[in-house]
């Protein structure tokens, strides 16, 4: 793979005992014809000496924010050549100070100063990691567009297992290709993601919903746009933060999905309907609380929804249409069933028996089936990582 071939990679390394795998990557990305920039921060140096990156990159360390020599200010410098920042390791200290907004050394500077994109490998104690504000900070680098991989679980410098070793040198090195080489896939295409449950009111105070947390949606709807395409968020009742770069509405009903999908639908390439939408809503909403009886039962009256994803497949044409299918029973039969009797393209299956699939959690299994019959197992990982897949099947279709 010839993706990063000639392209100009900003390495900061950080304050970490993984600091040593940097001299790994710089292999990596000098074989794949990559010019590499390592900047150091002070904190660093007690880990690795410059003098060893600068042997394997055959080029200058930046370690100082001010070098008095310089014909150039060198975070401008390095901010306007890069064409992408790779901070590996990254430390809990610099994601902090990137959050943040805090420029105060040569990486800070220059990260700041960038237009480039950024992808960051943490690597930390575990306690350290698992901190709450540690992951506010990450997910307020992930709004504003900033890519991560890892950390995974295994042994650390302490000795014990947990999570926050950095990922291994060739995944962190493979992932910045994927991103160099995908961020103009679907340039020029917008796509309508659906995400979340959507809730049926019986009164003021209950309504039917189900159990979606709108996760995979949301991690459709930021990949999509990481990839180039102009994305339509709607989601139903959800507690996540929409990505900053996509356009958001949301929706409470079956009913209001329906209106605002067909409303937005000819400005479309593709939909991927994520949603759970529900299948049912009740006859009558009670206008105040449904109160407590004395009856043993109580009967509830419900009506079906209008089937979104059935209508848009009549109505498709030349569109790219995605669907999900979450069963606990003949998950490859129900799914195809579906591919079928609404027209879609693509089909994404759940088995919610197994363990890390379906909704509420950070991961999921899922089988991909296309209008070809082609069938593809995506086992157990990130959600993130699911949507990876998704897009990279859509891509595939819209190339045939």
């Amino acid at each position: 793979m010839d993706t990063i071939k000639d392209k100009n990679v900003l390495l900061g390394i950080t304050g970490s005992i993984a600091a040593y795998k940097a001299a790994e990557i710089i292999r990596l990305l000098r074989e794949r014809g990559a010019r590499v920039y390592p900047v150091m921060t002070q904190a660093a140096t007690h880990f690795v000496h410059p003098l060893t990156f600068q042997t394997l990159a055959s080029r200058k360390v930046t370690v100082k924010l001010f070098e008095e020599n310089d014909e150039k200010i060198s975070h401008i410098s390095l901010a306007q050549l890069a064409d992408v920042v790779l901070i590996a390791p990254a430390s809990a200290n610099i994601i902090g100070k990137l959050s943040g907004g805090i420029a105060d050394d040569i990486l800070t500077t220059t990260a700041l100063a960038t237009r480039a994109p950024i992808l960051i490998a943490p690597a930390m104690n575990n306690v350290m990691y698992e901190n709450l504000l540690l992951q506010e900070n990450i997910k307020r680098l992930k709004a504003i567009g900033v890519s991560f991989i890892g950390p995974e679980k295994g042994k650390l410098a302490s000795g014990e297992i947990g999570m926050g070793r950095m990922s291994a040198p060739s995944q962190i090195v493979e992932y910045l290709e994927r991103t160099i080489q995908s961020k103009d896939d679907f340039q020029g295409k917008t796509f309508l993601v659906t995400a979340g449950p959507t809730r049926e009111p019986l009164d003021k105070v209950r309504f039917i919903t189900s159990f979606s947390s709108g996760k995979m949606g949301y991690a459709l709807a930021e990949e999509g746009a990481a990839r180039g395409a102009s994305i339509i968020l709607i989601s139903g009742p959800s507690l996540l933060e929409p990505p900053r770069e996509v356009e958001f509405y949301s929706v409470e009903s079956a009913l209001e999905m329906h209106e605002k999908v067909m409303e937005k639908f000819a400005q479309v390439d593709g939909v991927i309907m994520a949603a759970a939408v529900s299948d049912y809503r009740p006859t009558m909403k009670e206008a105040g609380k449904i109160k407590k009886s004395l009856k043993e039962g109580f009967a509830l009256k419900l009506v079906q929804n209008p089937d979104i994803l059935k209508e848009l497949g009549r109505k498709k044409r030349n569109k790219i249409l995605v669907g999900f299918c979450a069963e606990v029973k003949n998950l490859e039969r129900e799914a195809k069933k579906k591919l079928e009797v609404k027209n879609l393209d693509l089909v994404v299956a759940n088995d919610l028996t197994l363990e890390g699939a379906g909704f509420g959690v950070d991961t999921n299994v899922v089988t991909l089936i296309d209008k070809e019959g082609k069938v593809e197992h995506l086992s157990k990982r990130s959600k993130k990582e699911v949507a990876k897949g998704i897009w990279d099947k859509i891509k595939k279709l819209m190339e045939r």
